[in-house]
């Protein structure tokens, strides 16, 4: 569940969209006689127009650092291509717009352009309608802070060479749908440490944040492996939690099924130092400029928790190579 429609989550999932191409050339085949059936055209690579110099009036970013970039965010995609199509100066000083040109090498998809603004500190890019981080190693600051931060249950290595970081809310139906994926990456990833971050959407989800202080509380009380059975235990009863009373006894039958007892786990979420570590929690959500549930972060990339097992587990191995991980 989104707080804005349509804001994605990571600047390696941007549509493209913006405008279509100039009319490229393409070999003319003849017609084949009328009696005979036509077979679809066999899909060809993209050719984009040839790069003018005179669109390259900005001297940063050059096109070099927008390629490196472009590759760190898009390169897990083996059959995306593109070709940096103009770095220009605007009215702002040290603002450029840079256009880029995309297509697929199979030519299933029909290619396009779109652009963006590099800001004038080097570090970060205006795509659409929000601000993305910019360079070879665009998540680099991120990873950091995670690193710094998310220090809650996990599970997996102890080590935080890989971390995949998941912000989620127990009232949201799309986090729930997203563990079986975070299930998987505990199997197919051994190495990596998978941390849970509450991140309640209260103006959304009225049950969500009480759900993240008994949460917080059943690690408090009983260590990552009762919390994690709690919060299996919460998402199984989702249904439960659009009423306070009902929330009171989803939530109190996830504590039992941890292991824990409910007047305890109960009297810790009262308290105003869990209410404070919620919000800990939150801060560090919106301080990643994460606005939607459920998110996963990878070593500091984001991407959507929800989306196919398959691009998700292509995206970690693709992370994992450009943070030299093995």
């Amino acid at each position: 569940m989104t707080r804005f429609d349509g804001r994605l989550a990571s600047f390696a999932l941007l549509a493209v969209s913006t405008f279509t191409l100039p009319a490229l050339g393409q070999q003319q085949v003849p017609a084949a006689p009328p009696e005979a059936p036509t077979a679809p055209a066999p899909a060809q690579a993209p050719m984009f127009p040839p790069v003018n110099q005179k669109n390259f009036t900005s001297a940063s970013p050059t096109a070099e650092q927008v390629n490196a970039f472009l590759h760190a965010s898009w390169g897990y995609d083996v059959n995306r291509v593109w070709q940096v199509a103009a770095v220009g100066k605007t009215m702002v000083p040290g603002l450029s717009k840079v256009v880029v040109y995309v297509g697929d090498k199979t030519g299933k998809e029909k290619p396009g352009a779109f652009s963006f603004f590099a800001l004038p500190d080097g570090k970060h890019i205006i795509a659409g309608e929000d601000v993305y981080p910019f360079g070879a190693n665009p998540y680099a600051e991120y990873r950091a802070k995670i690193q710094a931060e998310a220090n809650g249950p996990y599970k997996g290595a102890v080590s935080k060479d890989l971390e995949l970081v998941e912000f989620a809310d127990f009232q949201c139906p799309h986090c729930k749908e997203a563990q079986p994926n975070m299930e998987k990456l505990a199997q197919d990833f051994p190495k990596a440490r998978i941390i849970f971050v509450n991140y309640p959407l209260e103006t959304i989800h009225p049950q969500a944040k009480l759900a993240a202080e008994y949460a917080v509380c059943a690690g408090k009380l009983g260590g990552s492996t009762a919390f994690f059975t709690f919060a299996g235990a919460a998402f199984d009863g989702q249904e439960g939690l659009t009423s306070a009373d009902g929330a009171q006894l989803t939530l109190n039958s996830a504590v039992t099924k941890a292991g824990l007892d409910p007047q305890k786990v109960a009297a810790c979420a009262a308290a105003p130092e869990t209410s404070a570590e919620v919000e800990k929690q939150v801060k560090l959500a919106e301080d990643l400029n994460i606005h939607q549930t459920p998110t996963l972060v990878i070593n500091g990339r984001q991407v959507n928790a929800n989306m196919t097992y398959d691009e998700l587990k292509k995206i970690i191995e693709f992370q994992m190579s450009m943070d030299s991980i093995k």
